[in-house]
């Protein structure tokens, strides 16, 4: 059996998430080396060889002369372009999707992010802070009415294809239910989940390495909870 040319470092998180979906509706084969947060492996020594900033995800290209690339939305940019899969061709479509994309990465991720840290993590520890729980989701739900905005009349995030601009954003904006983010009103953004939460390949990629179905609304919040914040 031949090794795969991509190999995969990654935790089940919306950013770890993205790379495994992609891989996964690509049908690209790729070898995955779960990350131990428990263990705080990606702090270790070796990874921070491969990734300086100690966080997920990473992959190495070994078919590139075992290029390393992390941040998400990078992994993400650089497969598309390595399989011509998931982005337009066009140049004005490509920035369009580079535009999408950034607002992801600098946006939602980090919005939605913070909404998550304060509820899940830092409140269960006894730092509750009402002033940053608001101020993150009220921007967290922003955020969401302009996807919304966006997704009006199309299907996918730039219209009738499914790109990475809708594999990066779908982790972090589906999880609005662990954020506490009311999507009420929102339906461009339902029916986009909806289509999203029908893609088998995706639904696959977010059990990998391991499911965690309460960032999604589903399971056990109270144990989710508490899980999650101990890792941290």
């Amino acid at each position: 059996m031949s090794i795969p040319n991509i190999h995969l470092y990654t935790a089940s998180t919306m950013n770890g998430w993205k790379p495994v979906i992609f891989l996964e509706e690509a049908e690209v084969e790729y070898e995955l080396t779960y990350i131990d947060f428990g263990k705080k492996e990606q702090k270790s020594e070796w990874y921070m060889r491969l990734n300086p900033n100690g966080r997920i995800p990473t992959i190495v290209d070994r078919s590139n002369h075992d290029f390393v690339v992390f941040e998400s939305g990078a992994i993400l940019w650089y497969l598309a372009e390595k399989y011509q899969k998931f982005l337009p061709r066009d140049e004005r479509a490509r920035s369009q999707a580079l535009q999408w994309l950034m607002f992801q990465m600098s946006g939602i991720g980090p919005m939605m992010g913070q909404a998550m840290y304060f509820q899940r993590i830092a409140a269960p520890k006894g730092h509750e802070d009402p002033y940053a729980i608001n101020r993150y989701v009220t921007e967290s739900q922003r955020l969401l009415q302009v996807l919304d905005k966006q997704l009006a009349g199309k299907a996918y995030l730039l219209g009738d294809d499914f790109t990475i601009v809708d594999i990066a954003t779908y982790p972090w904006a589906r999880s609005y239910p662990w954020a506490k983010v009311s999507i009420e009103g929102l339906d461009n953004l339902k029916a986009w989940f909806d289509r999203i939460d029908a893609r088998p390949a995706t639904q696959k990629a977010v059990t990998i390495p391991k499911p965690f179905p309460a960032f999604f609304g589903k399971g056990d919040e109270a144990t989710a909870e508490t899980e999650n914040a101990s890792r941290f």
